[in-house]
């Protein structure tokens, strides 16, 4: 095929899906043994990436190896069937979505190959996460250093065929400068090797491609010096300038063009890149931070082109919308806080790095001083900690997702976000730019590499409404400011289906004609990722979208309150506006779920507490965004009409262990344990439960009870046929019912002591089912406690009086409105208490910590969020009464053990209610407190209980909690406040855990 042919042939019309998609799944299957994903939950969840768009698949494969991954290719180009290359799909611009089978080599082609440490270079596949790259190669003193904000999620591979740059390229460079060879599948099956053109090529097919490029190259190099932008940040085509013998940067160290850079940022359009060869850095020894406060956001990008003569390796912005909206997440304010001066309307975050630490203490100094010249003396803060440093980059890193935590339909919409514009330019483009929005009708969102010109600016439309017609108009005055500056369209993200159209208007036609015969040279069948780069569609094609035309929410009721995300926010004045009476709850939930905006930050390994169950599958099922993909899609009717009652979201939600490690971790909110709560309600509703469910829900009605007969239930559930006949794991010790400890002759006493003492002592101790059925030794030792401390312990139980229950185990059966009703008895109890200022206080995490969560979710009012106030765990409640001035408690140390081993539940880390465990146990004398960096522990209530789910909850288990409890010594407490991880603990690695109570009590005086 000719190159003319190419440039007349109409785009490649994929067959479609429901025709093909059996006999290619089933010859999938039958030759490969990793994963083969054609049902339509799988296919919805690889429809979407980062980005506003979403195209169904025809389906998914991801191959176990290499043998895998070469079967696939093949099979797909038998079968004529276009591919997509895909890592953690965290793309911007739409790169990894499309009409196609996708390719995921996230879950088993992520290794090192080869490790060469005097070369500098390391070979790996392409689904290896940059930060475990980086954790890998740092106890060699090296690194990767294309440092981009997503670097726990995203893939090499993903890496190059974007073309990244990160924070620091203004020193390091962008993905093509660090990449030394790519190993590559071409579109026919063949195999090369794309690196230096230093020897002439044996291989007949790769010697063709480097001719034709060679030759296309040469004859458009005049074209190529006119249109070529000559910043730095500009990743849009194909990187033709490299093979101008006359462009400096055609050339590597050896003085010869590189192929594998043609590869690099082509978007998997050209071939599969099946291992990479990377070239490496130093670790710098010492690195300083100055962050500078500026009165205007003018000022700050007026002045970046001064500082960065000081050779900084990074300057990053950040702008007020960013400041606010990280000052009101929990996790980020403490951090953010340091960094400011006042109130300032940005902040630019200045590094300086290298061998010698006197050297970036002199460049903060000048940095200092430059700021004083320049009219702002007083407006850096000095971080040359490296630990307020990290804790800053996070904040910055996790910019995207906290612009993305806007609540209602406007959200801040990636199109223009890369341009990138000469420094002396920056101040005047970002200038009009906003004017270009305020005409709109809409305000922007900046933040990101002030280094180099490239800001990444989001205006806030609503994509359901007018956004695609004010995105078009926004785009084409950008594009004329961009010309204007002699600057780049696309400066970081890459093309895809956003700003692939504007390749052609970036180039001029003779380039852009260039680019679709060099496609041609690698992929003439245009099966390599159709549609990108390579005539692509418009940007604002609305069936492309992921809220396409005739796009809404399923009716439905349900069960939680969900009104609070109906609220809608002004873009131009940042005001929120409260729902109002009657708000639509169906819609609330829709918006909720639809908060994820596919980063994929949840599929980080190694830091925070999500996502459990994904570590140990690394399946997109099984992880929060592909949770919330399967959500969104059954909510809006995508899955068929049954909904949140199908069985498609039921599997999807199978594994999720509701440990709310999301509702933390997750920067825009996402709490998919209030999520399965509703799923199950819906699957209750519609299919009624079994046996096993029941007798779980239903525990707290009868735990009081089965202890007074724990002979029957020590017997029953020794029996392995009737754990077999209910669904218990027959591995698994089953939980024993002793006598309550409510009821007992020193609770009574206090049973009804609701006078009028003075409430600067008092306290309202809640026994959970747990701790008053199953372990009523850490009620007795809370008591003995509090009761040491000087306090007044209310229980508020009666004789004859069934126990207070907080109703998790209901919501863990879908069954709310039983929760509810426990609620409702709950709050009638404490009223009392709660009225006088008296702290509501509990053991067990998942059950205290409901009254701050779930209970503010059943339309219970103003009396709940008022209990909500006074609730707190145990060693909360301490740690606020020793502040106060109030706790007198005399601790001797522990005669047994002289270190503590602490295992944190995970609630307690959602809540940032786990500090406050450690605060008590140090006041032990002599105790050495440590903590199992963990994530759930696996057990998860009943989870861990059920026979189909063993397996995955000793998994979880082993990912770190019991390694490290397996290796403490005699002298080591293990100290673990949940009933469940205790559980774990104990059937995991033989050790009793205990809980913090029992520890304090045992070194009272």
């Amino acid at each position: 095929m000719s190159n003319a042919t190419l440039l007349t042939k109409p785009i490649y019309l994929v067959p479609s899906a429901a025709r093909m998609s059996t006999p290619l799944a089933n010859r999938l299957r039958k030759e490969l043994r990793g994963d083969v994903l054609f049902d339509a939950a799988s296919r919805g969840r690889y429809s979407t990436d980062a980005s506003i768009y979403q195209i169904m698949p025809i389906g998914v494969v991801v191959p176990r190896d290499q043998d895998d991954l070469r079967v696939a290719l093949d099979i797909a180009r038998s079968e004529n069937v276009p591919l997509l290359a895909r890592g953690a799909g965290s793309s911007q611009c739409g790169q990894t979505v499309g009409e196609a089978l996708v390719i995921d080599t996230s879950k088993w082609l992520n290794q090192v190959v080869a490790f060469d440490k005097d070369m500098l270079t390391v070979t790996v596949e392409p689904g290896i996460v940059l930060d475990h790259l980086n954790a890998w190669l740092k106890p060699h003193g090296l690194w990767f250093p294309v440092d981009v904000s997503t670097a726990a999620q995203c893939t090499i591979g993903g890496m190059a065929g974007n073309n990244s740059c990160g924070s620091r390229s203004i020193e390091y460079g962008n993905m093509v400068h660090n990449v030394e060879a790519i190993d590559a599948i071409l579109a026919d099956g063949a195999q090369a090797r794309f690196a230096s053109l230093r020897e002439e090529q044996q291989d007949a097919r790769l010697q063709q491609i480097v001719e034709g490029v060679k030759a296309i190259a040469q004859r458009e190099r005049d074209e190529i010096v006119a249109q070529v932008p000559k910043v730095l940040r500009r990743v849009a085509g194909y990187n033709i300038d490299l093979f101008d013998c006359q462009n400096p940067r055609a050339y590597t160290d050896d003085g010869f063009a590189n192929l594998a850079h043609l590869l690099v940022g082509s978007e998997g359009t050209l071939a599969f890149s099946r291992q990479l060869t990377l070239r490496l850095s130093p670790l710098p020894a010492h690195k300083m931070l100055g962050v500078v406060n500026f009165p205007t956001f003018w000022q700050a990008m007026d002045l970046t082109q001064h500082i960065v003569k000081l050779k900084p390796v990074a300057v990053e912005l950040v702008d007020r919308t960013m400041i606010d909206l990280a000052m009101s997440n929990p996790a980020f304010r403490p951090v953010i806080e340091k960094a400011l001066v006042g109130r300032p309307e940005a902040i630019l975050l200045v590094e300086f790095a290298g061998e010698n630490r006197d050297e970036q203490f002199a460049s903060l100094k000048q940095l200092t001083e430059l700021m004083a010249d320049l009219g702002l003396p007083d407006s850096v803060v000095q971080m040359p900690d490296a630990a307020e440093q990290k804790a800053l980059w996070e904040v910055r890193k996790a910019g995207l997702n906290i612009m993305m935590s806007m609540k209602g339909d406007g959200k801040p919409v990636s199109f223009i976000e890369d341009c990138a514009v000469p420094l002396e330019h920056l101040a005047e483009y970002t200038s009009r730019l906003t004017e270009v929005f305020h005409r709109n009708g809409t305000e922007g969102t900046w933040y990101a590499h002030a280094s180099v010109g490239t800001l990444h600016v989001r205006p806030i439309l609503d994509m359901r409404r007018d956004g695609a017609h004010k995105m078009r108009a926004i785009a084409e005055e950008a594009a004329a400011l961009v010309r204007e500056y002699k600057g780049a369209y696309s400066g970081e993200h890459g093309d895809g289906l956003c700003r692939g159209e504007w390749v052609a208007w970036q180039y001029g036609p003779r380039i852009n004609r260039a680019f679709s015969e060099i496609k041609a040279l690698f992929d003439p069948d245009n099966r390599m990722n159709p549609d990108k780069i390579v005539r692509p569609p418009k940007m604002d094609d609305a069936r492309n979208f992921r809220f396409a035309p005739g796009y809404k929410e399923r009716a439905l009721t349900p069960a939680l309150d969900w009104s609070v995300w109906n609220v809608e926010r002004d873009p131009m004045t940042g005001v929120e506006s409260a729902p109002g009476a009657g708000s639509d709850l169906a819609g609330g939930l829709a918006k909720a779920v639809e908060m994820c905006n596919n980063n994929g930050h949840c599929r980080k390994f190694d830091a925070g507490t999500m996502c459990p169950s994904y570590r140990v599958t690394k399946d997109e099922q099984h992880v929060t965004r592909g949770r919330a993909n399967t959500l969104r899609l059954a909510l809006s009717g995508q899955l068929g009409d049954e909904g949140l009652a199908s069985q498609e979201v039921k599997d999807t939600l199978d594994l999720c262990v509701s440990c709310k490690g999301c509702k933390r971790d997750c920067p825009t909110g996402i709490d998919m344990a209030k999520f399965k709560i509703e799923a199950r309600a819906a699957w209750a509703q519609k299919h009624g439960l079994r046996l096993r469910e029941k007798m779980i829900a239903f525990m707290p009605r009868y735990a009081a009870i089965a202890g007074t007969m724990p002979w029957l239930f020590a017997f029953a559930g020794g029996l392995p046929w009737f754990k077999r006949a209910v669904g218990w794991a027959p591995q698994r010790s089953l939980p024993r019912f002793v006598k309550p400890f409510l009821g007992s002759a020193d609770v009574k006493a206090f049973a009804s002591s609701t006078g009028a003492q003075s409430a600067q002592k008092e306290v309202l101790l809640f026994v959970d089912t747990f701790n008053n059925s199953i372990e009523p030794e850490n009620a007795r030792a809370a008591q003995q406690v509090l009761e040491a401390a000087g306090y007044t312990v209310h229980f508020n139980t009666r004789a004859g009086e069934r126990p207070l229950c907080c109703g998790r185990t209901f919501l863990a059966a879908g069954l709310v409105d039983e929760a509810k009703r426990e609620a409702r008895r709950m709050l009638d109890a404490f009223r009392p208490f709660v009225e006088r200022g008296i702290a509501v206080v509990g053991l067990e995490p998942s059950c205290l910590l409901s009254l701050r969560d779930e209970f503010l979710q059943y339309g219970l009012g103003e009396e709940a969020a008022r209990l909500s106030k006074f609730a707190m765990l145990f060693e909360e409640f301490l740690v606020r009464e020793h502040k106060a001035g109030r706790l007198t408690l005399e601790l001797k140390p522990l005669g047994h053990a002289d270190k503590a081993l602490l295992h944190g539940h995970c609630h307690q880390k959602a809540f940032d209610a786990f500090s406050p465990v450690q605060t008590v146990l140090k006041w032990i004398p002599g105790l050495k407190v440590s903590t199992v960096e963990s994530s759930c522990c696996g057990m998860a209530g009943s989870f861990g209980y059920e026979a189909e789910h063993y397996g995955a909850s000793m998994a979880m288990a082993e990912l770190s909690l019991l390694p490290a409890v397996r290796d403490v010594d005699a002298t080591t407490i293990v100290v673990a406040d949940g009933t469940s991880c205790r559980h774990q603990i104990r059937d995991g690695a033989g050790v009793e855990a205990v809980h913090v109570a029992r520890v304090l009590a045992s070194a009272l005086k």
